[in-house]
């Protein structure tokens, strides 16, 4: 059965400044969302939600229609975001409690989790609890209160309804278990509700495209990219959920950290399907949504000319910096991070200046990997191998992710590394912060840094005029 698809309803001109860029374009949209409750076009399995809604609920389909907002002129505007982490994608370090709970060690990811279970419907139920409070409205009022205009949403490809009908591929997700879209519909709501904007984000893709639990299948042989129907399923879902919910959303980013530093082969399909993704978009909807790619961990100089101004319009960069995942970077001292971090500046702005919007997508200000499992459940932390000054008094036995124990000159230099990370952000089109809230990682909630102090309520605020040259420890 044929699915008829939302109207995408974002108007734009655009006027080019200049043929190799887009981003010294001037942008002029006016957005109008389409009414996902009262028109829906999602599967019959799907229901749809109402903003205000507790729970999905058929009876939202006689719910008023959704808000409109302005779209966002990334050609001027400067992006200040939070990403939904943990929410629709599970990851043990950000919930740890939910995987404590299944009392099983061998249970990881969300593949593990829907493999390993011998309940389904209690499974299921645990996880539409989680989807239902881990992410409310009310967060959405204070990230909009926060001064924040973005969130990135991590989703799946499990939990996109994908009808057999948009693919020549396998629609099968087992064993994962699906159920997060209409929670996403609703998230939208709310989006479109507080004037938040949305980066749509494809977090996880069939046979994983990292081998990493954030993309819902940790494993060592990761398949995406050797496999041409996974390829082709993740572009065939693109185009579905850009049919599907191009009108509620700013952005679609195509696909979260390919790991392009796998082989020159994975590097080789990471650029082709971005290339084909990007056409596939196109051609389902027009030139008006954003899109985006990531720099598959090369590095966005490795992405010189690539869908600039006329092969690519409207289209954005997404580049990831952390200096936590090697010993090296774990071994920098705080003035050491600071000084790093100061070093991408130049690169981050003219890259943008010379090819296409950028947007620092991910990125915190943990020093270290102290965070229970953020390596992945059950794996130690590099930080006990490599202590060079810090928080942790030598290894992470001696920290704690509650920030009521983070002495003055930590919470000193988390003010300072917040700053000069905004402020490479903010040489270029903007910044979206990993993430919003966890459950014990004071460091990486941004919830948590409002609540003490190392992260201004607002975010054009700063304490240092360079955070660059004023640091904390050695």
């Amino acid at each position: 059965m044929l699915h008829t698809p939302l109207s995408l309803l974002l108007l734009c001109q655009v006027t080019i400044l200049s043929k190799r860029t887009v981003v010294e374009g001037k942008q002029q949209c006016r957005l109008q969302l389409n009414n996902i409750m009262t028109e829906p076009s999602i599967p019959t399995s799907v229901v749809p939600v109402s903003p205000n809604s507790s729970t999905p609920s058929s009876s939202s389909n006689s719910t008023s229609p959704a808000p409109t907002r302005t779209p966002f002129n990334y050609s001027e505007g400067t992006v200040r975001g939070v990403n939904l982490g943990g929410w629709f994608v599970l990851e043990p370090w950000i919930t740890p409690s939910i995987f404590e709970a299944t009392n099983d060690d061998t249970i990881v990811d969300e593949y593990t989790l829907g493999q390993k279970t011998t309940n389904y419907n209690d499974t299921l139920a645990m996880l539409q609890n989680h989807w239902n409070t881990w992410i409310t409205e009310d967060d959405f009022i204070a990230i909009s209160n926060a001064g924040l205009n973005h969130v990135r949403i991590p989703l799946g490809y499990w939990s996109v309804p994908l009808p057999s009908s948009a693919t020549n591929t396998s629609t099968l997700v087992s064993p994962y278990i699906p159920g997060a879209w209409p929670y996403l519909l609703r998230a939208l709501n709310w989006a479109a509700a507080h004037n938040i904007h949305v980066i749509f984000d494809l977090h996880g893709a069939p046979g994983s495209q990292n081998g990493y639990d954030n993309s819902g299948q940790r494993t060592s042989d990761p398949q995406w990219a050797i496999n041409t129907q996974n390829v082709t399923r993740s572009i065939d879902t693109l185009v579905y959920i850009a049919q599907q919910i191009g009108g509620m959303i700013d952005v679609l980013e195509l696909l979260n950290e390919s790991a392009g530093f796998l082989s020159d082969e994975w590097a080789s399909v990471t650029r082709s399907f971005f290339s084909n993704g990007y056409t596939a978009v196109r051609n389902a909807v027009g030139n008006t949504l954003n899109v985006m790619i990531g720099d598959a961990f090369l590095g966005v100089d490795a992405w010189d000319g690539f869908l600039t101004y006329p092969t690519g319009l409207n289209a954005l960069m997404d580049n990831h910096e952390y200096q936590i995942f090697s010993i090296p970077e774990l071994q920098r001292s705080f003035i050491e991070h600071l000084a790093f971090t100061c070093t991408t500046r130049s690169t981050i702005s003219s890259f943008a200046s010379a090819n296409i919007w950028t947007i620092v997508g991910e990125w915190s200000t943990a020093p270290t990997d102290c965070a229970l499992w953020l390596n992945g459940r059950g794996v130690g932390a590099r930080w006990d191998n490599s202590y060079n000054g810090g928080p942790a008094n030598g290894s992470c036995n001696g920290w704690t992710g509650n920030y009521t124990s983070f002495s003055d000159d930590y919470k000193t230099f988390l003010r300072q590394y917040w700053e000069a990370q905004v402020d490479i952000g903010e040489s270029a089109q903007g910044w979206v912060y990993w993430a919003w809230k966890t459950e014990s990682a004071d460091e990486w909630s941004y919830q948590k840094g409002l609540e003490g102090g190392w992260i201004p309520a607002d975010p054009t605020e700063r304490m240092y005029s360079d955070p660059c040259s004023n640091s904390t420890g050695s």
